[in-house]
C-alpha cells in the first residue's frame, strides 16, 4: 500500500470535533420525497467546538457552506442520505436542579433549515453520547450515557419507535451492500453488480427467522457490556432479532471491552480497548482476530467497494493515540499487510472516514482525515496487491479533484510563503503574476503585459520602500521565480483582485495580503487603520465626526475584501452598511458606531420580556445618555418586582440630572412602594446622575463591561478622558483577549500609536511594524493635505502635532529599531529562501 496528501484545508471556522461522509444506499430517496435513488455527493461535514457545522466539496477542495447550529460543541454529526445531516450537543444545567440539556438537530443543506426535534422541557439525566443513521436515513439511533436507547424514524416529522434497554456498548448499522452503479459503467460491471445484489438478498433470507427481507428493512449490529454480540433488523416499526449464526465461544474475549465496531454484510469487525481486531461472517459463523499491538481502537471504518474488487475486507482503524491505521482483513497476515503512518508523524487524527465516490475498481481509495490542528486533509491510498495481479490506475491528482491547478499560497514551504506575503505587501505590478507556463493549457490571462525572467526584477516593484533593504525584493522576486513560471501564486480571479487594488495605498495591499494567508483579523485591521487615524486627527482639531463614516476608496477596500472572501460574490452593502455589519464592528471605536450599536442593542431588548430584558435595556439608556426614558422604565417598575427598590434608588438620582419637576414625580412614585433590595451597575448609574463619568467608566471597565464603558465615554467624554478609557480597554484586549490586531486599532483611535508600535515588537512581529509605519506616514500625509489648516483654526501646538506624528518620527529611537529589526528580518528571509528547495509536481 501506498499513502499519499492530495488536498487539504487549513482555514476552517474551528476546531474539528467531528466528521462525516454521506454513504446513502440504492434506497436511500431524495429528502423531498419521490422514488429516485438519493445520489453520492462529494461533500464531507465537519462538526466544529464553536457550534458551526462546515460543508467541504471535496471535488473543489473548498468550504462550500458554514452552518450555526449549535451555540456549544457539536458532539456528534451525521448525514440522513445525501441532503440532511441530524448534530447533537448539550450543556449542563444549573447546580441546582442538574441533568443535562440535550439539543437535536436536523439541518437541510437545499435551504439551511435547522429543525429541533425531541425537545424536552426539563434537563434530562443523561447527556447524549452518540448518534448512529442508517445507510437510507431513514432510522436513528440516539445513545445515551447510563440510559436506554431510543429507536427513531426519521420522518418530516421525526417519530420515536421505541427504545432498547440493554447495557450497549458500541452500534453500527449495515453499511450499503450493493455498490452504486455509475453512468460511465458498462454493463459487464453492472451485471456483477446485480449478482452481488442477488447474494447479499439471499444471504440475508437465509439468516433471517422469518425468511423475508426486503429493501426497507436495514439491520445494526451490537456489542454489549458482558461482551455478547448481536443483530437486530428494523423494518417499518418492528424490531426484532436478525439471528446470526454466531461464532465459536472462544471469539468473545473478556479481557477487552469492545469500544468500536463496523458492519457491512455479511461482516462485523470490532475492536477492543487493549487494541484487538475481530471480524465475524453473520451468514457462515466464520470468525478470525488479530492483535495490533497498538493502544485502544476507537474507530473502524469499512472502505467503499466496488464491482472488481479483490478485497472486501479493508479497513481503517483510528486508535485512541490519534494515529491511524489500514489493514485489509482479507489477506493472509492482516499485520503484515497494514498501512501505518509514517507519512504524517506531527498530525494528531480527530476523527476518519472513507470518500464513497467511487465508481471503478482502478479509481484509487481516498481517505478524510479531521486533524487536530484544524484542518481537513485527503489522503489517496494505492493498494499494489501483485499476489492477485491487481495494480491500480494511478490518475492525476488535479484531474481527478480540480480542473484548474490549486493556487494556494499558504501551502508554499513556510520561507516562500513569507517571501510572497511581503512581495504582496510591498507592491509588485499585477502582470509579474503571467505566466507562459507550457504545464497549464491555456489558462486564461486578463491582466495586460508579459514578464520576462531576465534583467532587473525591481522593475516589477511598484516602489522601493524607504524602511529595510532595498536589494532584498529582487531576490525574493528570484526565489518565487519557479512558482511564477508554474502559475502556482494566485489564481485568475485574485490577481484581477489584486491589480485592482495594489495603486491604492500600502493599508489595502496588506489587506489583501492578510486576506490570502487566511489572516482575517489581521486584514480587518488595515482596513480599519485609515479610519481610527482619521478620528485621531479629528479629535486633535477638535472637529466634529463627518457625517460618512467611509470614503468611496474604504468602501471599494471594504468590498474588494468581502468578495476575495466569498471568492467573487460581490457585496450590497455600502458606505456605513459596509462597516455596520460583520466582523468590522468588532473594531469599533467611534463615537457614530459605539451609538448606533447601543441603539441597536436596546431595540432587541424591547422585543424580549422578562425583568433580566428590562434591565438590560435601561443600562443601554443609561450609557447612551437617553435618560428621561430611562427614568420612566425605572418608574413602571411593579411594587412586587424584586427590581424595585433598586430601580427607584436610580429613578431618583437620575431624574435628578433631567429636571426639577421629573425628579418629583419619582420621589412621589418611590414614596408610595418602597422594597428592599440592591444589584450590580447600580453605583455606576448614581455616579452617572452626578456627572461622574470618568469613574463610572472605570468601574465598567474593574467588572469587565469594556463595551458598555467605551459607550458611556464615547456619549459624555472627550479630550484625553475619552482616549485614557480607550487606551485601557486596547491593554486589556492585547494582554487578556489576546486579540493584537483589535488593540492595534484602539491604540490608534486613542492617539496612543507608541503603544501600539511596542505592541508590535512585543509580538515579534518585524515586517508587521514596518508596514503599520509605512501606512500611517501615508494615510496621515493624505489627511493632512486634504485639511486644509488654516492660522485662525487651531494654535501652533495642535497644528504641529497635526502636521507631525513624533511617535512614527523617523528620528525616534523607536522607529529607528524597528527599521534596523525589520533589515535583519528581510536578509534572515532571504537565507532561508535560497536553502529551502521550491515545490514541484
Amino acid at each position: 500500500m501506498k499513502i499519499s496528501l492530495v488536498g487539504q484545508l487549513q482555514l476552517l471556522s474551528s476546531t474539528v470535533t467531528m466528521l462525516a461522509v454521506p454513504t446513502p444506499s440504492l434506497t436511500a430517496t431524495l429528502a423531498r420525497g419521490g422514488n429516485y435513488p438519493a445520489a453520492a455527493v462529494p461533500l464531507v461535514a465537519l462538526g466544529t467546538q464553536s457550534g458551526t457545522i462546515d460543508v467541504v466539496d471535496v471535488s473543489a477542495n473548498a468550504v462550500a457552506s458554514s452552518l450555526s447550529v449549535h451555540n456549544g460543541i457539536v458532539r456528534g454529526l451525521r448525514w440522513l442520505g445525501n441532503s440532511r445531516l441530524v448534530s447533537f450537543s448539550y450543556t449542563q444545567a444549573n447546580e441546582k436542579s442538574g441533568g443535562y440539556i440535550n439539543k437535536l438537530v436536523v439541518t437541510c443543506l437545499r435551504s439551511g433549515l435547522n429543525k429541533m426535534f425531541r425537545v424536552m422541557q426539563k434537563p434530562e439525566r443523561a447527556p447524549i453520547r452518540a448518534l448512529r443513521t442508517s445507510s437510507s436515513g431513514r432510522y436513528l439511533l440516539i445513545l445515551f450515557r447510563d440510559a436506554p436507547v431510543e429507536v427513531w424514524a426519521m420522518t418530516k416529522n421525526p417519530i420515536m419507535l421505541r427504545s432498547l434497554a440493554l447495557p450497549f456498548t458500541v452500534l453500527e448499522w449495515t453499511l450499503p451492500t450493493v455498490p452504486r452503479p455509475s453512468k460511465d459503467q458498462t454493463s459487464g460491471a453492472s451485471d456483477e453488480a446485480s449478482k452481488l445484489s442477488k447474494t447479499s438478498s439471499s444471504d440475508s433470507k437465509g439468516s433471517s427467522t422469518e425468511g423475508s427481507h426486503d429493501d426497507t428493512s436495514e439491520s445494526f449490529a451490537f456489542a454489549l457490556v458482558n461482551g455478547a454480540l448481536g443483530v437486530f433488523e428494523v423494518h417499518g416499526r418492528r424490531i426484532r432479532d436478525f439471528r446470526p449464526k454466531w461464532p465459536s465461544s472462544s471469539f468473545v474475549s473478556s479481557d477487552g471491552l469492545i469500544t468500536a465496531m463496523a458492519y457491512r454484510l455479511p461482516h462485523v469487525v470490532m475492536g477492543d480497548r487493549i487494541g484487538n481486531i475481530r471480524w465475524w461472517d453473520v451468514t457462515t459463523g466464520h470468525s478470525s482476530s488479530f492483535s495490533t499491538h497498538r493502544e485502544g481502537i476507537r474507530r473502524i471504518k469499512f472502505s467503499p467497494f466496488v464491482p472488481g474488487d479483490q478485497s472486501r475486507g479493508r479497513i481503517a482503524v483510528l486508535f485512541y493515540d490519534n494515529t491511524f491505521s489500514v489493514f485489509d482483513l482479507d489477506s493472509p497476515d492482516p499485520l503484515a499487510n497494514s498501512l501505518l503512518q509514517p507519512q504524517f508523524p506531527g498530525t494528531l487524527v480527530l476523527e476518519l472516514d472513507w470518500l464513497p465516490l467511487r465508481t471503478d475498481k482502478n479509481d484509487p481509495l481516498v481517505l478524510c482525515i479531521a486533524g487536530a490542528d484544524s484542518s481537513f486533509r485527503l489522503v489517496e491510498i494505492n493498494a499494489n496487491d501483485k499476489r492477485l495481479g491487481y495494480a491500480p490506475h494511478i490518475r492525476n491528482t488535479k484531474e481527478r479533484f480540480r480542473s484548474m491547478p490549486i493556487c494556494c499560497p499558504i501551502l508554499l514551504p513556510s520561507p516562500h510563503a513569507l517571501a510572497l506575503r511581503m512581495i504582496l505587501q510591498l507592491g509588485v505590478k499585477p502582470s509579474w503574476f503571467n505566466t507562459c507556463s507550457t504545464t497549464i493549457e491555456k489558462r486564461p490571462h486578463l491582466i495586460p503585459g508579459t514578464p520576462s525572467s531576465t534583467g532587473d526584477l525591481r522593475t516589477y516593484m511598484i516602489n522601493i520602500p524607504p524602511l529595510g533593504d532595498s536589494v532584498v525584493p529582487e531576490m525574493l522576486l528570484k526565489v518565487l521565480e519557479p512558482y511564477r513560471k508554474e502559475g502556482c501564486m494566485l489564481d485568475d480571479e485574485r490577481a484581477k483582485l489584486y491589480a485592482s487594488i495594489v495603486d491604492k495605498g500600502y493599508a489595502a495591499r496588506f489587506a489583501f495580503a492578510a486576506t490570502i494567508f487566511g489572516e482575517s483579523s489581521e486584514a480587518l485591521f488595515w482596513l480599519q487603520l485609515p479610519q481610527a487615524l482619521k478620528h485621531l486627527m479629528n479629535k486633535l482639531l477638535r472637529k466634529p465626526p463627518p457625517n460618512t463614516v467611509a470614503t468611496i476608496s474604504d468602501v471599494d477596500d471594504t468590498s474588494l475584501l468581502s468578495r476575495l472572501s466569498s471568492k467573487g460574490k460581490t457585496t450590497e452593502e455600502t458606505g456605513r452598511d459596509a462597516l455596520s455589519h460583520g466582523q468590522l464592528r468588532l473594531m469599533a471605536f467611534d463615537q457614530e458606531e459605539l451609538w448606533k450599536s447601543a441603539s441597536e442593542r436596546i431595540s432587541w431588548h424591547e422585543k424580549l420580556e422578562g425583568e433580566e430584558a428590562i434591565q438590560k435595556r435601561i443600562h443601554e439608556l443609561v450609557s447612551v445618555g437617553n435618560l428621561e426614558v430611562a427614568v420612566s422604565l425605572l418608574l413602571s417598575t411593579p411594587p412586587e418586582s424584586s427590581y424595585f427598590y433598586v430601580n427607584a434608588l436610580r429613578a431618583v438620582a437620575l431624574s435628578s440630572a433631567v429636571s426639577r419637576s421629573l425628579q418629583e414625580l419619582a420621589v412621589k412614585v418611590v414614596a408610595a412602594n418602597m422594597v428592599r433590595a440592591d444589584r450590580s451597575l447600580s453605583g455606576m448609574h448614581l455616579l452617572c446622575a452626578v456627572g461622574r463619568y470618568q469613574e463610572a467608566c472605570s468601574q465598567l471597565q474593574d467588572a469587565g463591561c469594556w463595551t458598555d464603558a467605551a459607550t458611556l465615554a464615547a456619549s459624555h467624554l472627550k479630550g484625553s478622558d475619552y482616549a485614557r478609557v480607550l487606551q485601557r480597554w486596547a491593554g486589556h484586549v492585547l494582554h487578556t483577549e489576546h486579540n493584537i490586531w483589535r488593540a492595534l486599532i484602539l491604540y490608534v483611535a486613542a492617539g496612543a500609536l507608541q503603544e501600539a508600535l511596542a505592541a508590535l515588537r512585543e509580538a515579534q512581529l518585524p515586517d508587521t511594524a514596518a508596514m503599520f509605519i509605512l501606512a500611517c506616514r501615508e494615510i496621515h500625509s493624505e489627511i493632512v493635505s486634504n485639511l486644509g489648516i488654516s492660522d485662525d483654526e487651531s494654535s501652533s501646538s495642535v497644528k504641529d502635532e497635526l502636521l507631525n506624528l513624533r511617535a512614527l518620527d523617523p528620528k525616534n529611537e523607536d522607529v529607528i529599531a524597528v527599521d534596523e529589526y525589520f533589515g535583519q528580518y528581510q536578509r534572515k528571509l532571504v537565507h532561508l529562501c535560497m536553502d529551502s528547495q521550491p515545490f514541484s509536481d
